[in-house]
């Protein structure tokens, strides 16, 4: 209704409206609002400081040893991935050899005891891994030396009289399945060959008349030339 003042929330206000330079009227500016409703930054705010390289480099590696043990070269390759510079990346990882929260030689060591005795991985199969996983060759050897022939021997052997208690079928295609299966985790020719004769032959009297008409060492000497053969290609 003309004439009457409009009521606000606080009152009734009797300003009158304001006109814009074309007559129409203007809106009136909004006063206060919600707290924190203003894009405007704050010029009183501090400014977040740039995070330290180093900082945040030994915070990848600690994430990454906190899931497992790690090499060098592994702790190596994630920094990369964020993007740690060379410099800071070596400075972190050299610091850390020095305290001992990374070391490869009893990295090897562990990987080496675990891997053997949790899957029955045999030495070439286990320095393969070690390789992918940036341990040095030297490092890696001496590792792989307190696994002996006989240790190796036993755990195929191992291996074998597990599998054969639920493998079926004739002895000349369960012999080259136990073979085969030793041959993927790492065991020369000579080892598994014998390892699944010797399993044959205790296993039963047509198993063992099988496993006499096999001739380990031809067999062993003609599977290790195929085999150096077939590396050779690769």
């Amino acid at each position: 209704m003309a004439g009457r003042r409009a009521r606000t929330g606080r009152g009734w206000d009797a300003s009158p409206p304001r006109a814009g330079d074309d007559g129409t009227t203007a809106p009136r500016p909004r006063r206060g609002g919600r707290r924190g409703g203003s894009d405007e930054p704050d010029p009183e705010a501090a400014p977040t400081p740039p995070r330290d390289e180093a900082e945040l480099a030994r915070e990848i590696c600690l994430r990454q040893l906190a899931v497992r043990p790690r090499t060098r070269a592994e702790l190596a390759g994630a920094l990369a991935k964020k993007g740690i510079s060379d410099e800071v990346s070596a400075e972190v990882l050299d610091r850390y050899d020095e305290v001992g929260i990374i070391d490869d030689a009893a990295f090897a060591r562990a990987w080496v005891s675990s891997r053997h005795a949790g899957r029955g991985l045999a030495r070439r199969a286990l320095a393969n891994e070690l390789r992918q996983r940036g341990v040095d060759g030297e490092v890696a050897s001496e590792a792989l030396g307190e696994l002996d022939e006989e240790t190796e021997a036993e755990t195929a052997r191992a291996l074998v009289e597990r599998k054969l208690r639920t493998t079926r079928g004739e002895p000349d295609a369960v012999f080259r399945r136990l073979v085969g299966m030793l041959a993927r985790k790492g065991y020369p020719p000579g080892v598994a060959i014998r390892a699944v004769k010797d399993a044959l032959a205790a296993q039963s009297a047509e198993a063992a008349e099988f496993a006499d008409q096999i001739d380990a060492d031809a067999l062993a000497d003609a599977e290790g030339e195929l085999d150096r053969d077939n590396r050779g290609v690769g």
